[in-house]
């Protein structure tokens, strides 16, 4: 039995992601199998068509986009201003929160994205969860060979989303999944 099949109804989690190449899409994919592998009713949502509604009925909310020139994608930063009802009306209050980040190069300033997405989640008064895992090397098969704590970052080489991020950040992303969903029923009211 499953963590959260203890819980009387499935955790609910919601993978927002902006991809316009398909490399963080495939990260939002293997956090997405890691939640499910947990038990988890998941969904994969693209900024590009929030589904406000299942947002709204999210008990975890992980968000991702690339790293451009040291942000947030434009398309995630607009999803963002887009939430500004569920702000005022505190929807989101009290959902857990994480956040992603793939880039072409091993920091490229990662780490700013990931901030950006924390204060974004603060302002909507949701709990944060970071990346737990230690580093167990840097090599392409490692598990978080970036060496984060505030969230995933991946690295994506310049090719097909067919052979790059890597085994080892694909992996990680999996068990970031995984973990969030059971966080999330370990802290939850039974």
């Amino acid at each position: 039995m499953t963590v959260i099949e203890q819980v009387t109804s499935p955790i609910k989690v919601c993978v927002v992601y902006h991809s316009p190449y398909g490399h963080t899409a495939k990260v939002a994919q293997y956090i997405a199998q890691g939640a499910e592998q947990a038990g988890a009713d998941v969904h994969l949502i693209s900024v590009a068509a929030p589904q406000w509604d299942l947002l709204d009925q999210a008990d975890v909310l992980v968000m991702g986009c690339p790293t451009y020139m040291g942000s947030l994608t434009s398309a995630l930063k607009q999803f963002m201003e887009d939430s500004s009802k569920r702000w005022l009306a505190r929807a989101w209050q009290g959902k857990l929160a994480a956040g992603f980040t793939n880039g072409g190069g091993l920091s490229g300033d990662k780490l700013a994205v990931l901030q950006q997405i924390n204060l974004f989640a603060m302002q909507h008064g949701m709990l944060w969860a970071g990346l737990p895992f230690m580093p167990t090397g840097r090599s392409p098969l490692d598990i978080n060979r970036m060496s984060s704590f505030l969230g995933l970052m991946t690295q994506s080489d310049n090719a097909s989303v067919e052979i790059t991020p890597p085994e080892g950040d694909l992996e990680t992303a999996r068990k970031f999944g995984k973990y969030l969903a059971e966080f999330r029923v370990k802290y939850s009211v039974v």
